[in-house]
């Protein structure tokens, strides 16, 4: 996709009281963290700065930051009703028996969040691939703002302990014009037993269609 700029991350954790984070994004940033932040989450210094550089707030268990509009022009609150938590509970629960299933209930959740926001803010009529290009931002993500969705959703799960085979990992990202690899970004789920990253994109897919869940080594490959 056609990106304003490449996004890249580095690794490392860092919580919302550290002093290495206040140095490096400025006090600012580092209090929008902590007023988002139901309790003393761990985010790794990638997400946690994904976050500050837009003055976003973190989700917590009751709401997250829906980003839309191409780059976060336009954003929107979801906050999570009890009927939210029971269904994706159940959606969660399909995938108990195995790393696989989990991976296709987080597919699920995927969904149902693109469902479960669209009439909301219009981004039921999107469409897959969508950037700059597609002349209609109020309905559409690109993949920054699919990546921060997407990325928030997860964290919202883990905060839920709804994750027993996985992780929520910093975001990852692709970019090789000499292969004719356009810039993109991903969210990334990290298996537990085995130490595999696993890519969680929905950019390029339509209105409510599961999205892409692949090795994140296959997903930097892709073109």
């Amino acid at each position: 996709m056609m990106a304003k700029q490449p996004e890249h991350w580095a690794l490392g954790a860092i919580t919302v009281v550290d002093r290495r984070f206040l140095a490096a994004t400025g006090a600012a940033a580092l209090l929008a963290l902590s007023a988002g932040l139901a309790n003393a989450r761990e985010l790794s210094i990638a997400i946690a700065n994904m976050y500050g550089a837009l003055s976003l707030s973190p989700p917590t268990a009751e709401q997250m930051t829906v980003c839309y509009g191409f780059g976060c022009a336009r954003r929107w609150r979801l906050d999570f009703t009890a009927g939210d938590r029971k269904r994706l509970a159940d959606l969660l629960a399909a995938g108990r028996s195995s790393a696989e299933a989990e991976r296709k209930a987080v597919q699920q959740a995927v969904v149902w969040f693109d469902r479960r926001v669209g009439p909301l803010i219009g981004t039921n009529k999107r469409v897959g691939n969508a950037d700059i290009r597609t002349l209609d931002d109020a309905h559409n993500f690109d993949c920054f703002d699919t990546t921060r969705n997407t990325t928030s959703l997860l964290l919202v799960l883990e905060e839920w302990k709804l994750f027993r085979y996985h992780v929520v990992s910093d975001p990852r990202y692709r970019g090789n014009v000499l292969r004719g690899q356009l810039p993109h970004n991903t969210a990334v789920l990290t298996d537990r037993a085995t130490g595999v990253g696993w890519a969680v994109d929905m950019w390029h897919q339509g209105y409510g269609e599961l999205p892409d869940v692949m090795p994140v080594e296959k997903w930097l490959n892709e073109l």
